[in-house]
């Protein structure tokens, strides 16, 4: 954060001049440790992105193979979201019970058997079990990577290492395309079933990586291992001065007395998660209310807007485009994955630079226009009966640029964001809530888009997509507060008035200001 460090939040009040000084000595920088170990926990994400990826063109085989319907290809590639959604919320009370770390090495394992399921599927209803199974691994996945990260960051380089879920998901849907294009060449009846079991192979290795990771400090302190944690925090940020300083606002936010050293510490514990599940959703705070109203908002429209129709469907709509050939289709979907992977590598040295809002706003906005575009250019070549190279260039500049747009902001940020915003006893279940929206909206439009361009027609869908994201653009920037360089407790400072959070952020940075104005004449005196 500009300049301040400490963690003042809503549930640790110090007199920032002490920690001024020590962020005046202190300049940020990039700690290795910590990323490795978000890198470790990211990668689960990407089998999610494999997913994504292959089965744009394996259902492409599959609808030959299996002879099945458009609408069971809908079902098909959607009802893995609806899984999901089950996957993250058994996961925000697994995470708690046993760990962080364990429920992503969990995730590792029905990712597995999950995929060779859908590998060795012989009809239909056995590639909708696998698909299943896949999906709880996934919800799994997503849930325990970004709240791991957000977790194990320090809060100068949050952004940049909560970001490497979303990264993973990416370079997950570009090795889906290049898997597409390797295994189209061969028997039909061969080549999806090899697309799909290979996602298989990378949770062997992944499990044995998890292991090596250390345990999130923040579940370490609620289960009273304070010791342990406090070994955590002295790897993962700079001085064991910030460690010490970071271990007593968790101990705070956790209902944990200052005075309590021990190694280990007895923390009153709830039996069961409901307790937490009440607080969050039947009797929230009106700080609780804001927050939860920012994830259903940016996690409803990350997703609404059109993104898994354009990723999953790409081959159909550049079918619907002009290209006819299946071999351009799924090359022409390669450089889809190579651009949108090549901007979440941009947006993650941007996060902690620009901020989440900016980047939030801008991406939105190029997003609307993408898609407006997107749709013009396709119900153009949609009422001509001559082929229009312009407007067939047109239309996959415009998905080459929508995908761009979203890998710079709206992707990475939604998960990014939901991880900085919750308290840390609700941090669990409140990301768990994010992730399930998430997949719902995203299992909706995946399950509804071809019965929507048939109603509608094609151009028209990506209209409703861009006036969908016009909508958001307006709630971004309405609703959400910049968490940019805060701690994880002092974000929720921001929270708990829904278009009032600028006089909340104005009094901030100037008691920041203030505070490391007094800690520089301290030092000089």
């Amino acid at each position: 954060m500009a300049g301040s460090g400490h963690e003042n939040g809503a549930v640790s009040i110090r007199p920032a001049d002490n920690l001024a000084v020590f962020e005046v000595s202190k300049k940020p920088k990039k700690n290795k440790f910590a990323l490795g170990c978000a890198m470790l926990a990211s990668l689960t994400s990407m089998l999610l992105g494999y997913d994504i990826g292959v089965m744009s063109g394996a259902i492409i085989f599959i609808k030959k193979d299996l002879k099945i319907s458009d609408f069971q290809i809908e079902i098909l590639v959607g009802v893995l979201n609806l899984y999901c959604l089950v996957g993250s919320i058994v996961a925000g009370f697994i995470a708690d019970w046993i760990g962080r770390r364990y429920t992503i090495l969990l995730a590792n394992v029905i990712i597995f058997v999950g995929s060779l399921f859908m590998g060795f599927s012989v009809n239909y209803a056995f590639l909708m079990v696998g698909r299943f199974i896949a999906g709880i691994g996934v919800g799994f996945a997503i849930m325990g990577a970004v709240l791991y990260n957000a977790e194990i960051s320090p809060a100068s380089s949050r952004g940049f290492l909560t970001s490497f879920p979303e990264v993973c998901i990416n370079v997950g849907i570009l090795l889906g395309y290049v898997s597409n294009y390797a295994f189209s060449k061969l028997p039909t009846r061969i080549g999806w079933r090899l697309m799909l079991g290979a996602g298989a192979t990378p949770s062997i290795f992944l499990v044995f990586a998890v292991l090596a990771m250390p345990e999130s400090p923040r579940w370490l302190v609620m289960q009273g291992k304070l010791g342990e944690a406090k070994v955590v925090l002295e790897k993962t940020l700079d001085t064991k001065e910030e460690a010490q300083l970071r271990l007593n606002d968790i101990k705070e936010a956790a209902g944990i007395p200052q005075d309590s050293t021990g190694d280990v510490v007895v923390v009153q514990k709830q039996t069961n998660s409901n307790g937490v599940w009440r607080e969050l959703l039947l009797h929230p705070t009106r700080t609780v209310k804001h927050i939860l109203i920012c994830t259903v908002g940016i996690h409803f429209f990350q997703q609404s807007s059109g993104v898994d129709a354009v990723v999953v469907y790409s081959p159909r709509i550049f079918e619907k485009a002009g290209i006819t050939s299946s071999n351009e289709q799924l090359l022409t979907t390669v450089a889809v994955g190579i651009c949108k992977t090549i901007f979440i590598l941009v947006a993650t040295f941007l996060l902690d630079k620009s901020g989440r809002r900016a980047l939030l706003l801008i991406s939105t906005g190029g997003m609307v226009v993408s898609l407006a575009t997107l749709g013009f250019s396709l119900t153009i070549i949609n009422h001509s009966d001559a082929k229009l190279t312009w407007a067939i260039a047109l239309c996959i500049t415009m998905v080459l640029s929508f995908v761009a747009f979203f890998a710079i902001g709206m992707g990475p940020i939604a998960g990014i964001y939901t991880s900085e915003i919750f308290p840390l006893k609700l941090r669990a279940q409140g990301i768990s809530l994010g992730v399930a929206v998430n997949r719902v909206t995203s299992g909706i439009i995946s399950m509804t888009f071809l019965s929507l361009y048939q109603a509608i027609t094609i151009g028209g869908a990506f209209f409703l997509f861009a006036g969908i994201a016009a909508v958001g653009w307006l709630f971004f920037y309405i609703c959400l507060p910049e968490t940019r360089g805060k701690t994880l407790e002092e974000t929720e400072r921001l929270f708990g008035n829904l278009v009032g959070w600028r006089e909340v952020d104005k009094k901030m940075k100037e008691d920041n200001t203030k505070g490391t104005t007094h800690g520089q004449e301290a030092s000089d005196g």
